[in-house]
């Protein structure tokens, strides 16, 4: 443990990184410790900041000498709160968020600590994106790890499935760039495996022709329409094209001034999305989600795509108890729909939500083998974000969200990022066997000691 340490030990990896080493009686220890998701309030017995590679080379080391517990930290919305720990080591790569965009080649290569925001700021410039998270202050480097769905996945695939080089430090201190013509294997771990095999300095993305004007933004509904807007959009996707990604959020109306008073605090349906391809055809493309009930308002129209990536970050402010559970399915079926809608009309507090994204398209149409992220035959994700205020009412949320995603059935496959505790039943449900015994094989060959565990842990021969 860390309190074994001396002054002296501490104060040399102080001095041999560039970046600051906080302490608990350091100032602003609170502030370092902190994340995005409320829920988890953990104490490590030292951050570093680290503001290069080299900085990240000798956390890790110091990490493994003293056999000390890391956590890496990235954008910091680790649901399991895997962004920190008690009494062990936050590896912080917030400082590290430098991005290079080549157009011509249409590549960007960005740190591990950027967030979306900051990609998308640098990569829009020329008129280029990849697949990013709904929130912009997501961190890329987890999003990309665990797989990464967003407003692009039809058209573009999963921010994984643009993931063609990236540098890593691995547990005995290599530093490794792993491609599809070197470390191979490790690449296709990277994709979808989480952060299991070492610390991803660096991530470079293939992009596409994206902005920075799309047709985007949510349209909502009243609540008791709920059954009629899922019927309809299980019929409108149907026949939607690769450029549009859509989303059904089951939720309770914020007192937006976009919203009409009366509605403020009730139930509503809000369906959004993107039309990432020609904007003068974004409104017919659209039509079909925004008149499948009687609309309350229609927000869609042309926006920057910058934009829309930050629409609703005001509504997942930092500090609140967070847990998300996932489960992929098939078909919006007659089943489907009622165990959905009876999680809606159960929803415990006006912050917890009911998400359905429509997957397939460029997603779907990659290999089951090309990368470790496991599931691609389902053409919809239900996400259950589960949010309270305070400690007080979180253990209600997440009953409920558990139950929420269990009445879709036992075989249901998960999505790792939206999984919201580490248990090893629930890790092995995102993937499918063969590719979860081939992550171990990459594990055993990079982390055979399991020095990066904190995470949705894949754990290497020697520890199962």
């Amino acid at each position: 443990m860390i309190n074994t340490l001396g002054d002296a030990t501490i104060g040399e990896l102080a001095q041999a990184l560039r970046g600051d080493v906080i302490r608990p009686e350091d100032p602003g220890y609170d502030e370092a410790r902190s994340i995005w998701n409320g829920a988890h309030d953990r104490r490590p017995a030292l951050v570093a900041r680290c503001h290069g590679v080299a900085d990240v080379l000798k956390t890790v080391e110091f990490a493994r000498s003293e056999g000390l517990p890391l956590a890496v930290r990235g954008g910091a919305h680790s649901i399991p709160g895997f962004s920190s720990v008690d009494q062990g080591i936050v590896l912080d790569l917030a400082p590290m968020r430098g991005v290079r965009v080549d157009p011509g080649r249409r590549t960007a290569t960005a740190q591990g600590g950027n967030t979306w925001s900051d990609l998308d700021a640098e990569t829009q410039a020329f008129g280029l994106a990849v697949t990013g998270g709904l929130i912009s202050t997501t961190g890329i480097a987890g999003f990309t790890l665990g797989g990464g769905i967003g407003l692009l996945v039809r058209r573009c695939g999963l921010a994984a499935d643009n993931l063609i080089g990236a540098d890593v430090v691995t547990a005995d201190g290599r530093y490794l760039h792993a491609t599809e013509d070197e470390h191979a294997e490790l690449l296709w771990a990277l994709r979808g495996g989480g952060g299991n095999f070492g610390v991803v300095t660096s991530f470079e993305y293939r992009l596409h022709d994206v902005g920075p004007m799309v047709f985007a933004g949510p349209v909502f509904y009243r609540g008791e329409d709920a059954e009629r807007v899922l019927s309809g959009f299980r019929a409108a996707t149907a026949d939607a094209p690769d450029e549009l990604s859509m989303v059904v959020n089951l939720t309770t109306a914020p007192p937006a001034p976009f919203l009409p008073e009366e509605i403020h605090g009730k139930p509503v349906v809000a369906v959004l999305g993107m039309w990432s391809g020609r904007a003068e055809d974004g409104d017919t493309a659209t039509r079909p989600f925004r008149e499948l009930a009687p609309v309350v308002v229609d927000l869609f129209g042309p926006m920057p795509y910058v934009a829309m990536q930050s629409l609703l970050d005001p509504l997942y402010p930092r500090g609140l108890h967070n847990y998300f559970r996932s489960a992929f399915f098939g078909a919006l079926d007659d089943g489907t729909t009622g165990a959905i809608l009876d999680a809606y009309a159960r929803v415990p507090n006006p912050l917890s939500e009911v998400h359905i994204h429509h997957l397939g398209g460029a997603m779907g149409r990659v290999p089951a083998d090309a990368t470790a992220f496991g599931t691609r035959d389902r053409n919809f994700i239900l996400n259950i974000v589960a949010r309270s205020a305070d400690a007080g009412g979180y253990p209600l949320a997440v009953e409920w969200a558990r139950a929420a995603t269990g009445a879709l059935g036992p075989d249901a496959a998960a999505y790792v990022n939206f999984t919201g505790e580490a248990t090893e039943d629930r890790v092995q449900a995102s993937y499918p066997k063969a590719t979860y015994e081939r992550l171990v094989a990459v594990k055993d060959r990079y982390d055979p000691t399991n020095l990066f565990r904190l995470n949705q842990n894949i754990r290497p021969s020697a520890h199962r």
